[in-house]
């Protein structure tokens, strides 16, 4: 009992000291200071306010941010050269012995062109396709697997600095094995270079379509079997039935008037005519189509990288 006495005893000192505070804080607020301090007080800006930090506002293009992943995108096929810009050099030779050294003197000449001068270009712009598209669109399936989108999305970079940069590091992988290629096939046969504009046209715009191509795949692909499908199922039947090994008019109807609505086959012949001087098809559709898929396939990755496709849920 005596201790529940001393506690009360202490409880209500306690209380009148809080109440003699609130007594003196109450006469200091009744003084002309202290109701100006209040009015102060009430009338505090709302700009004043603790805000959380704001992104940052680039104005114009965001060129730091576009190089860093242009550079990220060219250091991932670089850095495993051995299998990005070799493996691919060791393929197109492997076509080379089976269709020009393993048939010597059995292929007649293409329209006047020795078959090895043919070919050769054909299989420089294969691999510049199949690299390109590789390169784009394994960067963003591999994002996806390893949880690793969100490091294209939270920077402060627009769909044209993303579409840009992905497609401009797959159009470097896809031209620099073209490159490769082209030296490592030229102990083969003596390629002349009649149209320096056709060659780089054709093969860089190659390069930019199919790596834009890749980053439509990349994104619209929720595992590697559906990479697989557009692979095995678009890309090589486009590129094996576009003319690379043989001239397209030789075909029996009706596989003869629907190769000249593949598109590869236009981007196959342009490229070939900057080496040989001679086009299959019609050289002016060919820049002309060249052009509106570049433009088309552009708008399509700008819109789907915009909308948040299968990348914002």
């Amino acid at each position: 009992m005596a201790t529940i006495g001393a506690l009360s005893f202490v409880h209500r000192n306690q209380i009148l000291i809080l109440f003699r505070g609130f007594a003196l804080g109450a006469r200091r607020l009744a003084q002309p200071g202290g109701r100006a301090q209040i009015g102060a007080m009430k009338d505090m800006p709302a700009a004043a306010a603790v805000i959380p930090p704001q992104p940052r506002d680039y104005h114009g293009f965001n060129w730091a941010g576009f190089v860093t992943l242009y550079t990220r995108e060219v250091r991932r096929f670089w850095k495993v050269g051995l299998q990005t810009l070799a493996a691919p050099v060791v393929t197109a030779l492997l076509y080379m012995m089976v269709f020009v050294v393993a048939v010597r003197g059995a292929s007649p000449p293409v329209d006047g062109t020795p078959f090895a001068v043919f070919v050769a270009p054909g299989l420089i712009m294969m691999q510049i396709l199949n690299n390109a598209f590789a390169n784009s669109s394994s960067s963003l399936l591999q994002a996806k697997f390893n949880g690793l989108i969100g490091d294209f999305m939270t920077p402060p970079l627009s769909p044209l600095e993303q579409v840009l940069a992905f497609s401009l590091g797959a159009a470097t992988r896809g031209v620099a094995v073209g490159a490769v290629t082209m030296a490592a096939i030229l102990p083969f046969t003596a390629l002349p270079v009649a149209h320096v504009w056709a060659v780089v046209y054709f093969g860089v715009s190659a390069a930019l379509i199919l790596g834009m191509v890749g980053i439509m795949a990349g994104l619209w692909a929720e595992k590697f079997d559906h990479m697989a499908v557009v692979t095995n199922f678009v890309i090589m039947p486009l590129t094996f039935l576009s003319g690379t090994f043989y001239l397209v008019d030789r075909l029996p109807e009706p596989f003869r008037s629907a190769s000249h609505y593949n598109p590869f086959f236009y981007l196959i012949d342009g490229f070939r005519y900057g080496f040989i001087g001679h086009a299959e098809g019609s050289l002016m559709a060919g820049v002309g189509m060249t052009a509106g898929l570049v433009i088309a396939m552009a708008f399509t990755c700008l819109w789907m990288f915009e909308s948040g496709y299968k990348l914002k849920s």
